[in-house]
């Protein structure tokens, strides 16, 4: 079985955020490492050359497939930044209502900048959603 694309690295964050062209996305980056390190507990770490996840987690498919993953994470992306969050986390419909502007795939949530969105519903749903990925583990 061909191994996952996206792998935990030891490359710096810090680094990798600096690389980031649109200054309002880097700030914005920095505040979400912030962040997404207070609510979920864990230290950031690149996973592949441009998500930095946090915390960590094995899943396995029926199909077979398996592999690890963060258990949350961002991307700073030429467009927008990339939420990754547990696709059915607690509250999600009620808490994305009062999220502010944002637009939504089936597993991240995507938005231009943070001063778009509410940080406290951002805090709840990372929380949310971290706790619904440690009940699959």
């Amino acid at each position: 079985m061909a191994q996952n694309k996206t792998q935990e690295t030891e490359n710096s964050v810090s680094d990798f955020l600096e690389t980031v062209s649109n200054e309002t996305m880097k700030k914005d980056s920095y505040e979400l490492l912030n962040i997404f390190e207070e609510v979920t507990g864990f230290k950031a770490r690149m996973w592949g050359p441009a998500i930095v996840g946090f915390g960590r987690y094995h899943y396995k498919y029926d199909s077979g497939r398996e592999g690890d993953a963060p258990i949350a994470a961002f991307s700073p992306r030429k467009v927008a930044i990339s939420l990754y969050l547990d696709t059915e986390f607690e509250e999600k419909t009620l808490l994305l209502s009062k999220f502010g502007k944002y637009k939504a795939a089936k597993s991240c949530i995507y938005i231009k900048k943070l001063s778009d969105v509410s940080i406290d519903i951002l805090k709840i749903m990372i929380a949310n959603s971290t706790a619904q990925t440690n009940r699959h583990c």
